[in-house]
């Protein structure tokens, strides 16, 4: 088994973390595979096995690597995307940042959670993607999100108008700061803190959130994942801002912008002592009420 290992800059007291990584994987003669910015930035602090391979982009890491290991938070593991597009790459988080909802594995929980993996007792929970098309090309290759994709106001404009559609029907015209058009996985995340529901993972659909809305009766709204969501702009400012992820470009007013489901998915790996749920109860403290202690 050839593991890739991903993660950004930290801080330095997570390292012994990081070193329990490599010093497992060097027992039980995994071969790392490293991205290569992410060695740069451990240069120095970590002692990595002799055998570590780097890779540069996602045509390396497609014939280097059987699994991906994210090292930091949610954020983190949403950059891999990039890397790991349509290879089917199965991806698995450990958490070095705050909730952890697709970066599930405590740092303390390293070592049990690495031996399942090289055991392969765990599960793939495919987990779909928006994909962004539009006359102009606004994020290249990389026009998918795990999360959510969303229009947004800039800081300094004023509130802005979105005249969306779902395959050619007209749905609303929302007056808001901006709109959130997020995946189940993505469910948990902007869109909730909006007042979007949670959506289980494979209930295949949608949610559209708007943000701050001008007019009180406009609420999420559910549509199924096989829609083809049309938008478009008006605003007294001639820019808005559209993201994918963590990804922000800024757009014109006057293009229009299609979503719809990607024609592939990312592999999250589940280990078997946990599940979708459990992970809700843990994360959003679900049942505990401090009262009872």
């Amino acid at each position: 088994m050839r593991i890739a290992i991903y993660g950004r800059d930290f801080n330095d007291t997570v390292l012994p973390y990081v070193q329990q990584i490599f010093d497992h994987l060097k027992a039980h003669h995994i071969q790392p595979v490293l991205y290569h910015k992410f060695k740069n930035s451990l240069h120095g602090k970590i002692k990595l096995p002799e055998n570590t391979v780097i890779f540069h982009n996602h045509k390396e890491l497609s014939q280097l690597a059987d699994v991906l290991l994210s090292l930091g938070g949610d954020g983190t593991l949403l950059d891999t995307l990039t890397l790991i597009r349509n290879s089917g790459i199965p991806v698995i988080g450990i958490n070095f940042g705050r909730l952890g909802f697709l970066a599930s594995i405590n740092k303390d929980a390293i070592e049990s959670a690495l031996q399942a993996l090289i055991n392969k007792e765990y599960t793939l929970d495919a987990r779909s993607l928006l994909s962004i098309e539009s006359e102009k090309s606004l994020f290249g290759e990389e026009n998918f999100a795990l999360n959510d994709m969303t229009i947004h106001r800039r800081d300094n404009s004023a509130m802005m108008i979105i005249h969306a559609s779902m395959n050619g029907e007209f749905v609303n015209s929302y007056w808001a700061d901006g709109l959130i058009i997020a995946t189940p996985t993505g469910s948990t995340a902007y869109s909730l803190s909006c007042g979007g529901p949670i959506i289980y993972p494979d209930s295949q659909n949608f949610v559209v959130t708007p943000i701050a809305p001008h007019n009180l009766n406009v609420r999420p709204v559910v549509l199924p994942d096989n829609s083809s969501l049309s938008f478009e702009v008006e605003a007294r400012e001639s820019k808005f801002l559209v993201s994918c992820d963590s990804r922000t470009v800024t757009v014109e007013r006057s293009v229009k912008m299609t979503i719809k489901k990607a024609d592939f998915c990312l592999n999250l790996i589940r280990l078997n002592n946990e599940t979708y749920l459990s992970t809700l109860r843990n994360k959003l403290l679900w049942g505990i009420d401090t009262r009872n202690y």
